[in-house]
């Protein structure tokens, strides 16, 4: 779009506006009859209970009441933008009859709210039964509907009257057959309903689900939650609740009997329809197991390890959740249904026949990234990522990937070694691996656990090219185990990852380079990376019920250490250098990261993202400076977007063009950065957001080949790089395309510019980045 059309429309918008302000009624063109709502003058409180009951019952009251005017702030039901810029549209445009008079009006009006449908009267009334469902039986709600200067507006004020709550005097179980009532005794201290208590409503839908659980976890199958009843008396005493519970009468006979485990059957179903192969059937240790083919997708052994069933067994529903957990986790299925039912009719039949109904999933499983990297200096990096994999590989549940990336970076201008348009950079990579759903490890053998584990064996070879500078080559491989005890918490364990970095050729240039900058040598010589790692990550998005959603990662990594141990055990010093492996020096250095991200929702179409990362690697023995492939770098379209990867740092080091030590990595030894983004829909399926970003790199050993580039704690805020910035994105929760344009505000080396808005010229601050998935 050309910006005289950007100014045309601009121009537009100011003169709508200016149609607008002099008519800024907003009553105007109401309905007859109607009052149009202007939010919540107060709440008044009486009698406020100040325990964290209290405070719930008060905050579900409240928040009944709630309800946003138009214009609200961020979603307020009290306070209000000044401009009602979407009312004034309204009742300008309400009668309009000509295409762009409707157009504005379908695109830009707000629908009135009016006191009749946000209806205080309902609402004071479910304010009130929440009160009483709390235990707050005496409490009363109020409303009263305040007319303002205009009386065609009105505010409305509530006053909850909170009263004394009615507490637990006396319960009791009662009416429950033998076994369940002592089922019940033994799980006495897992009551959550005692005496002393505040009586609530959500308490005895808590206990209800609480004994059902208890039941079908000891063979109570046909027991369910609404089988449980409530008896309470609030006239024997004042303030009192005696409270009864009971089963409900007339339950039926299949409900008050335990059932055991009979015969178990697993079914097996091709993808699609099978057409043409024939059914047959396998028995494995009593398991009998129907398929389609010549033999099972799925190996019976590997089914009958994953059942927490045996025939005989007392039927329990937390063993079947592991079962299906465990089928699930397998990756190999579309869906596994499990189907139970009596063997017989007889009154005495106590055997429920399982039958597990599983279909296959799509062997093939494919994702493509792309990603495409802009700045104004005339730097453009395209990038790509393709994944395939194939499941079910050895009829085990497991799992063979390839991948395969690639990345360009060039530069159209004259680079300084002389020439114009050059290619000056290109990233190469494969990786093929096995993932195994299970532990491959001498004492844990393929030992099933009740959370996800797995084994990953990964194999990985990255090709580096810098132009008129190096070449190099990476490769190696390891071995991880990935533990999720619960939900919410992940163990990461890498005891085995090596990787050998080989510099196979470089330029003169380069070479003048490396004899003057001994750092940049030791880190791009050929070496083995022997390590070991260790992450933590928490993350709990799959918390619905939650508001603000928080995932943090840690990791740590050891490199080296094991190797000098070996070498210690010998004789030779921990510490000491030039020591080898299969006759290349080997790296020595202890690596730590952690990440923060926090997203606060504000309601369902604005959010506030928040990331911060910090790292750290320190280098000793064989070499005090990190592998090039293990320093931390910053920049690019998930970092701070007003730059691109590499070119910020460290610390106030900036390479002149001019300069034979102008080569374009810039890598360092710390880390740190912080990012803020306000996220927001524009329309359907369309988000924008703006963003501010700030980080840097610094190393911790002064390096006079990059002067500046040593962390100071007297020059800290200076050495933030600081940018700010706007994206869209089209977001199909499947699929996120994304476009940023990131504003650079503040860079940490000298420029020509004074004060803290150094940057030479707006237009070459620019960054332009066209990604897919949210930066954080």
């Amino acid at each position: 779009m050309r910006m005289k059309h950007l100014y045309g429309i601009l121009a537009g918008m100011l003169l709508v506006a200016a149609g607008l302000l002099p008519s800024c009624s907003i009553t105007r063109n109401l309905p007859e009859g109607e009052v149009l709502y202007r939010g919540i003058d107060k709440i008044e409180v009486e009698n406020r209970d100040e325990t964290e009951g209290g405070k719930e019952a008060l905050a579900e009251a409240e928040a009944a009441l709630a309800s946003k005017p138009n214009n609200a702030f961020f979603g307020s039901s009290s306070l209000k933008w000044p401009f009602p810029i979407g009312l004034w549209i309204y009742n300008d445009f309400i009668h309009a009859e000509k295409k762009v008079g409707k157009w504005i009006f379908e695109r830009f009006a707000a629908k009135p709210v009016f006191i009749s449908t946000v209806n205080p009267e309902l609402r004071a009334k479910v304010a009130e039964n929440l009160l009483h469902d709390y235990g707050y039986f005496n409490g009363t709600v109020g409303y009263e509907v305040l007319p303002m200067k205009n009386p065609r507006m009105a505010e409305v004020s509530y006053r909850i009257d909170m009263r004394n709550p009615f507490m637990l005097d006396s319960v009791a179980y009662l009416g429950f057959p033998f076994l369940a009532d002592s089922l019940i005794r033994a799980d006495w201290e897992e009551r959550l309903v005692r005496k002393g208590q505040k009586f609530s409503v959500l308490d005895l839908d808590a206990e209800r689900q609480r004994l059902n659980t208890l039941f079908r976890n000891n063979g109570y199958f046909y027991f369910r939650p609404d089988f449980i009843s409530y008896r309470a008396d609030t006239l024997i005493a004042p303030g009192a609740v005696h409270l009864q519970i009971l089963p409900k009468p007339g339950l039926p006979e299949m409900a008050k009997k335990q059932w055991r485990v009979g015969n178990i059957a697993v079914n097996l179903s091709n993808y699609g329809t099978g057409k043409g192969l024939k059914r047959d059937t396998v028995t494995y240790k009593g398991m009998q197991v129907s398929f389609m083919g010549d033999k099972p997708p799925v190996r019976p052994s590997v089914l009958y390890r994953r059942l927490r069933f045996r025939p005989g067994d007392l039927y329990s529903q937390r063993r079947q959740t592991f079962t299906q957990e465990q089928f699930n986790r397998l990756g190999t299925f579309r869906f596994a249904e499990f189907q139970y039912a009596p063997q017989d009719t007889l009154p005495s039949c106590d055997r429920l026949d399982l039958r597990v109904n599983a279909a296959m999933d799509l062997p093939y499983d494919g994702e493509l990234e792309l990603n495409v990297t802009s700045k104004s200096n005339d730097q453009l990096g395209p990038g790509a990522v393709f994944n395939m994999s194939k499941k079910n590989v050895f009829r085990g549940g497991e799992t063979f990937s390839l991948e395969l990336r690639g990345s360009y970076e060039w530069q159209t201008n004259s680079s300084g070694a002389g020439g114009g348009s050059a290619i000056n950079s290109y990233e190469l990579g494969a990786a093929v691996s096995l993932d195994l759903p299970w532990i491959v490890f001498p004492w844990l053998h393929r030992r099933d656990f009740n959370f996800p584990a797995q084994t990953t064996f990964r194999l990985y070879g990255d090709q580096l090219n810098r132009a008129g500078f190096f070449k190099m080559l990476a490769f190696g491989g390891n071995a991880t185990y990935t533990f999720q005890p619960t939900p919410l918490r992940r163990h990461t364990v890498t005891p085995f990852k090596l990787t050998f970095n080989v510099l196979q050729s470089t330029t003169e240039r380069f070479d003048s380079i490396m004899n003057a900058n001994r750092a940049l040598y030791l880190s791009l010589d050929n070496q083995f990376i022997p390590a070991m790692s260790y992450t933590y990550t928490y993350d709990d998005a799959l918390l619905a019920d939650k508001r603000h959603h928080l995932w943090w990662e840690t990791s740590v990594t050891s490199a080296g250490n094991l190797t000098s141990c070996v070498y210690a055990a010998f004789g030779q010093k921990f510490g000491a250098r030039n020591k080898e492996l299969m006759g290349n020096p080997f790296a020595q250095f202890l690596k730590l990261t952690s990440e923060v991200r926090y997203n606060f929702r504000i309601d369902a179409d604005q959010r506030l993202a928040m990331r911060l990362m910090a790292g750290a690697i320190f280098s000793y023995g064989n070499s005090t400076v990190a592998p090039y492939s293990e320093q931390f770098f910053i920049g690019g379209a998930n970092s701070i977007r007003a730059f691109t990867v590499r070119a910020v740092g460290p610390g106030s080091y900036h390479p002149e063009v001019e300069t034979r030590y102008s080569y374009i990595d810039q890598t360092g030894d710390l880390k740190l950065e912080a990012n803020l983004e306000y996220r927001f829909r524009i329309i359907g399926d369309l988000h924008g957001a703006v963003f501010m970003d700030a980080g840097n790199i610094w190393l911790l050993r002064e390096d006079p080949a990059r002067p500046g580039g040593q962390f100071k704690l007297s020059r800290f805020w200076k050495d933030i790089a600081l940018g700010t910035g706007a994206g869209i994105r089209y977001d199909l929760s499947f699929l996120v395309v994304r476009f940023d344009v990131g504003v650079g505000l503040h860079v940490p080396y000298e420029t020509s510019k004074r004060g803290y808005y150094n940057l030479p010229s707006f237009k070459r601050s620019l960054g332009y980045h066209l990604a897919i998935g949210y930066p954080f």
